[in-house]
């Protein structure tokens, strides 16, 4: 009987695989603002060009949860390809918990001492390189979530919300078309993917989740759902339906010295083994820790913190940052493009460049 669980642990290669060069390529080569190197085509409508990094901020009190209240900010940087040809597939960014405001001692929302932290800018790295592969990436901030509420569902409701505003803009009207508008008209709601780092990860777990898909704005298709270091436990315990995600892809990034949630998120893919209808994944970086994913929360950035539990022989950010882009790179092209070049890397066939990994998959139970 085929095993549904696979694992491989890999090392550098002498070579690196040519996916993991092209990704690497776009994330070296990353400004702090304008654009980066392309890597590939456009969803077969041409080169992608480079990336060209935009945002939209309707306010710190822009939205209110219907179903908590909870008061959030609408506001995101957006990087795109240069070259904006036909629909491009959607990935949403949604960081964790952090500093609220930049002003340790603030107390409420809006910031009443200092200014929103810019935590979703510390995935800039990889919305670049997703950008100059071709995808649009929208990385939206979660201030007023950190400061005010412990609710999953809000993170959830508050990307449900973003990408509302992204289905008006891809029918080239809404809030976004002044901001936006070079991608009215030009983004598949069809091919939606997210990334969620921390409780970030387990927010995306939820608004992915079989439970929760029927909030999914009409028209908006959840193609591909990855976890960054996420944070997970069951409330109440042993009832896991708010985050089971059998319906759409699943990738997990976990780190073997992640001070802040360990190696937990891996449960993730203990949930659906013999219950998904589509594959699961997962890599554990050996060494890698919980803040080196986002630079605003590295030292020497302002408030970064270095979370590792072996500082002694920790990854450094940049090859954990590397390593990053090219499994997500490959985890997106296979779901949202039907481009399987990248798929011995979820396997843990092609190693990832300069980090030891451990890679898990999980098949999806037979049809029927």
């Amino acid at each position: 009987m085929t095993r549904r669980i696979r694992l491989h642990a890999r090392t550098r290669a002498t070579a690196v695989g040519a996916l993991a060069a092209a990704v690497l390529l776009g994330a070296s080569l990353t400004g702090g603002s304008g654009a980066s190197a392309a890597t590939g085509a456009a969803d077969g409508h041409g080169s992608a060009g480079w990336a060209v990094t935009e945002g939209y901020d309707l306010g710190d009190t822009a939205f209110t949860d219907p179903a908590t209240g909870t008061v959030s900010e609408i506001r995101a940087v957006v990087h795109r390809p240069s070259r904006v040809r036909g629909k491009l597939p959607l990935i949403v960014i949604s960081h964790g918990s952090w500093w609220a405001c930049t002003d340790t001692d603030a107390e409420a929302w809006p910031c009443d001492r200092g200014e929103p932290f810019p935590s979703h800018r510390g995935y800039d790295y990889l919305g670049r390189a997703l950008a100059a592969h071709g995808y649009v990436v929208v990385s939206l901030s979660a201030d007023g979530i950190n400061m005010t509420s412990f609710d999953y569902g809000d993170r959830a409701r508050l990307i449900n919300e973003h990408l509302r505003l992204w289905r008006e803009l891809a029918s080239g009207r809404g809030a976004l078309a002044r901001d936006l508008p070079a991608l009215r008209g030009h983004v598949d709601m069809r091919r939606v993917g997210t990334v969620g780092h921390s409780r970030g990860g387990k927010g995306v777990m939820w608004q992915a989740s079989d439970k929760h898909r029927n909030d999914v704005p009409d028209g908006v298709r959840m193609g591909a759902v990855l976890a960054l270091a996420p944070v997970k436990f069951d409330d109440p315990e042993g009832d896991n339906s708010d985050t089971l995600v059998t319906r759409t892809p699943v990738a997990v990034v976990t780190s073997g010295c992640d001070g802040a949630v360990h190696e937990g998120g891996q449960e993730y893919l203990d949930d659906v083994v013999g219950r998904t209808t589509r594959p699961a994944y997962s890599v554990s970086l050996r060494d890698g820790n919980h803040n080196y994913f986002n630079t605003r929360w590295t030292p020497p950035a302002p408030l970064g913190e270095d979370d590792s539990t072996c500082p002694d022989r920790e990854l450094a950010p940049a090859p954990q940052q590397n390593a990053l882009t090219a499994y997500a790179t490959a985890f997106f092209d296979k779901h949202l493009r039907n481009d399987a070049a990248g798929e011995a890397v979820l396997t843990g066939e092609r190693p990832l460049p300069d980090v030891v990994s451990t890679t898990r998959v999980v098949e999806p139970v037979p049809a029927g």
